[in-house]
């Protein structure tokens, strides 16, 4: 059967497994392909090529946005990157084809560049759209690294490989990303061949303008669609499991097993992402199934995404949240009984572009939650100007997630789990739907919050 699977830059790190655990694993001859792998750049390389995405250190992107020489930056990627080539040679890496490759990438990519950082100094055109271009540049290089070696390291074993380089470089067709995709795989036989296709793809409506760093998941997500295959495939380092094992301990905590995209978009919602949103909505309407593998762990078939599955037992699927929220507290005496209060608040939110993941009402405030990183004075200025206090206060979120939770006594055993530990419950809130039950608690009670539901849930 065809499979689009993606390997992330972790477990690309790692080719020997992966080439082990995905690419030979209980398979020889014709059994090889039929399969579509859409490969993240190397761990590490997009931080070099943009910024790091935990630290924010800055990145060969970040001197051309303060009209840097970005020359010596772009030498010494090329030094990092051969680096890595080196690392693969023992898995029959020609790196004398390799390491002129890249040379030949960067020395285009720089010619490219150079143009934009003139036209920037001029002055006179937008630097917000010469900036996405260098962005979009920049970021074709990882994936299109990482494919050429993952490519050239299977044809060498005697596998039929086909590389797909949809980054564009030398194309300058406008086409969108599907019609590239479309273009690209229109005259491929995937029977005969195993293509390693770039995470990064070219297209006019640029993808890293809507989805960024999470662009390889929805290149992924868009040949799945595409090429409709029987099943769309995600390679991790790690199950997705029913809590942190780096919290709770790897004894107790299991696979997933089984959920639906209702449930993985709640996960995404607190930073768990089994897949990005934006990128698992097409795979939803389109009807094709999700697996979530652990690379390391290939006899295992981890966990299945469906639209329709409902557990048959009630139970809790996922614990888990996130430290990085702010709750901001609006409060007005005026509010009661008064239409449109709320209204008022969303457009402040509306205006300045902040979503929110979590809300609760009484009858004179009206309390939301959102990613600390989206926080700015701004809005605190603007909702004061229409109302008499606003409180802002760190918090942490647990949540409670699964396909069919709704249980009598679940929402007391899991607040008694956390007043037995001393933690005091901020808010707490849940749709009718009930497939998320969320506490606030504070940021330093979030590790003991996740290991006592975690225990509970699970005697």
């Amino acid at each position: 059967m065809l499979t689009v699977e993606k390997i992330g830059g972790t477990s690309m790190s790692a080719l020997q497994d992966v080439i082990n655990n995905i690419i030979l694993f209980r398979r020889s001859g014709e059994e090889l392909y039929n399969r579509i792998f859409v490969v993240s750049a190397f761990s590490g390389v997009t931080n070099l090529l943009l910024e790091n995405k935990k630290t924010g250190e800055p990145g060969v992107y970040h001197r051309i946005v303060k009209y840097q020489d970005f020359h010596h930056s772009l030498d010494e990627l090329i030094n990092s990157l051969q680096k890595i080539n080196k690392k693969y040679e023992p898995l029959g890496l020609d790196l004398v084809i390799a390491d002129k490759f890249i040379e030949q990438r960067i020395h285009d990519a720089r010619h490219y560049l150079d143009n934009l950082a003139n036209i920037l100094a001029s002055g006179y055109v937008s630097k917000e759209g010469i900036l996405q271009a260098a962005r979009e540049i920049l970021a074709s290089i990882g994936e299109t690294h990482s494919a050429f070696v993952f490519t050239n390291i299977l044809q060498s074993m005697g596998i039929n490989a086909t590389l797909v380089d949809l980054s564009g470089f030398h194309d300058h067709k406008s086409y969108t990303i599907d019609q590239r995709i479309k273009h690209t795989f229109s005259d491929i036989d995937f029977t005969k061949t195993i293509c390693i296709v770039t995470g990064y793809a070219k297209g006019t409506e640029g993808i890293m303008r809507e989805f960024d760093r999470g662009y390889s998941e929805v290149t992924f997500c868009k040949i799945a669609v595409a090429v409709k295959p029987e099943e769309a495939i995600i390679h991790k380092e790690y199950h997705l499991c029913s809590a942190d094992p780096m919290l709770v301990g790897i004894n107790n905590c299991v696979p997933v097993g089984f959920t639906n995209y209702d449930v993985a978009d709640q996960l995404a919602d607190v930073g768990m992402e089994a897949i990005h949103p934006k990128a698992s909505k097409p795979l939803e309407i389109n009807n094709i199934n999700l697996r979530i593998k652990n690379t390391f762990e290939p006899e295992h078939p981890g966990t299945l995404i469906t639209k329709d599955y409902v557990s048959q037992q009630k139970r809790v699927e996922v614990i888990t949240g996130t430290t990085k929220l702010v709750m901001i507290d609006i409060y007005d005496p005026l509010m009661v009984g008064n239409v449109g209060s709320d209204f008022q608040i969303m457009q402040v939110f509306y205006n300045l572009g902040v979503s929110y993941n979590f809300k609760a009402t009484s009858a004179n405030s009206i309390s939301i939650v959102i990613w600390e990183k989206d926080f700015h004075k701004q809005l605190i200025h603007d909702l004061e100007e229409k109302f008499e206090k606003v409180t802002v206060e760190k918090v942490a979120m647990v949540c409670l997630i699964g396909s069919n939770i709704d249980q009598p006594g679940l929402l007391a055993k899991s607040a008694g789990a956390l007043a037995g530990k001393n933690i005091n419950i901020k808010s707490a809130g849940f749709a009718l739907r009930k497939v998320n039950i969320q506490f606030l608690v504070a940021r330093e009670d979030f590790d003991d919050a996740i290991i006592a539901l975690n225990h509970t849930m699970a005697t």
